[in-house]
């Protein structure tokens, strides 16, 4: 998997925190100096550069390369090699904040003339707010020097690489001298695409007969879910199911589950989506006191017992042999609640009222403090739901999403948005105001997470 870094870029753009060179493969080795037909470059001409087919769609996601094709006109009697690089239009300034950026945001070949394809690197310096640098590049394969050059060039980019957004490319060649003999403008979309397993949500869902059903997120809003998957059967032994991690179509999140004796059991998640959990771990007795268990989304979980009071069981980073410290107190007044689920990719719970109303805790950002920040409103009118389940990403931006059954066993889809919040960055993360259908037949299931 890719290392990755973090920054924020200039002009909204989003790049790692430290200078870095994404790429960084070979050049195409440059041939012996020749020289194209006439005995010298006209004084002052410069040759044209015509991207073929117009604007250039490059998904950043898993779909893969697409082919970026231009032609180059050089004046009579350039003399060669002939070098060139196609520059991005946004500097990179790094700083502390932002969003992942992997290593190789875009991995490129190159080929002139139709000669094979080969590697050829790409450039992302990095710089300080006030340092000057130059803008991301790409370096062109050098090649003899003719009066046409046909170029194609693959990109294949990976998620991040939606944030460099819509430029206006510069393609610069240079002959023997370092002149400029032809520029031109080539036109780029990064949009977002289909995320890696690792970034895109999954469901879980166990039949009246015990048997747990597995539902990978696509990336793709419009059929949210693939076809399901069985991840095996015995799982009606257990009164509740609560996700600690969020679980990703990569096979990676982690759940606890009490049986009915009271025993609470620890499941690790693998990274294989066709075993996702570990055989599971006994924790401990005594955990039939409580109504609800509730993982926050860090490692940690609330529990509310009988007489509406929640504790919170604090991660340890021990793993299941004490995967929490002793419980704290949080307070009282959580049986006002007739649904407590964990809120999705992002820290946190949700939690219904008695009277349909849906509201957030976001997760303290501090150890030791209070679990939630104060409450936030959601809407109402979320009584008409038999079940609500918090999942990480099932589209292609970066946030959260709920999955909520009505009483006909209709699944509806709320795409997670950021909500304005006085004092906060981001503001609310939470379920959006529009639902659309994923499909009917969810009443099959008893419990879904």
């Amino acid at each position: 998997m890719a290392r990755v870094r973090t920054a924020v870029a200039a002009a909204a753009l989003v790049a790692a925190l430290a200078p870095v060179t994404f790429g960084g493969a070979a050049a195409v080795a440059a041939p012996v100096t020749t020289a194209a037909a006439g005995t010298a470059a006209e004084a002052g001409s410069v040759g044209t550069v015509v991207q073929e087919g117009g604007r250039l769609t490059v998904p950043a996601g898993e779909e893969g390369a697409v082919t970026l094709r231009f032609t180059a006109t050089l004046p009579a009697g350039t003399q060669g090699p002939v070098s060139g690089m196609l520059r991005l239009p946004t500097t990179l300034v790094a700083s502390a904040g932002g969003s992942p950026v992997s290593e190789n945001v875009i991995r490129s070949t190159c080929t002139v003339n139709g000669t094979a394809y080969g590697a050829c690197p790409w450039h992302m310096p990095f710089v300080r707010a006030g340092e000057e640098q130059d803008p991301p590049s790409l370096d062109l394969p050098t090649v003899p020097a003719a009066g046409t050059l046909t170029y194609a060039v693959t990109m294949d980019a990976d998620r991040t690489a939606s944030v460099l957004g819509h430029p206006d490319a510069r393609v610069e060649l240079k002959d023997s001298t370092g002149t400029v003999v032809a520029g031109g403008t080539v036109r780029l979309d990064f949009v977002p695409a289909t995320p890696p397993p690792s970034q895109r949500g999954a469901l879980h869902a166990r039949d009246k007969q015990g048997v747990l059903w597995r539902y990978e997120g696509t990336g793709d809003v419009t059929r949210p879910f693939a076809t399901r998957k069985r991840v095996g059967g015995g799982w009606n032994a257990y009164t509740v199911v609560t996700p600690l991690f969020s679980a990703t179509a990569g096979g990676t999140g982690r759940l606890v589950a009490r049986d009915r004796a009271g025993v609470l059991w620890y499941y690790e998640g693998t990274g294989n989506p066709a075993a996702p959990f570990a055989p599971r771990e006994r924790v401990g007795g005594g955990w039939n006191t409580y109504t609800a268990l509730v993982g926050t989304g860090d490692g940690s979980l609330v529990a509310r017992d009988r007489d509406g009071v929640l504790w919170l069981y604090e991660k340890t980073y021990e793993g299941y042999s004490r995967p929490f410290e002793p419980r704290k107190r949080v307070g009282g007044g959580w049986n006002t609640y007739n649904a407590l689920v964990k809120s999705g990719g992002w820290d946190g719970a949700l939690s219904r009222d008695k009277d349909g109303v849906l509201w957030k805790y976001d997760r303290q950002g501090c150890i030791p403090c209070a679990p939630f920040e104060p409450r936030q409103r959601i809407g109402g009118g979320w009584n008409v739901y038999t079940a609500l389940a918090g999942t990480a990403e099932l589209g292609r931006d970066d946030v959260p999403d709920l999955v909520a059954r009505d009483a006909a066993g209709k699944l509806w889809l709320y795409r997670g948005v950021h909500v304005p919040e006085p004092g906060s960055y981001w503001g609310l993360i939470g379920p959006g105001p529009t639902r659309s259908l994923i499909g009917g037949g969810w009443n099959v299931y008893d419990l879904m997470f």
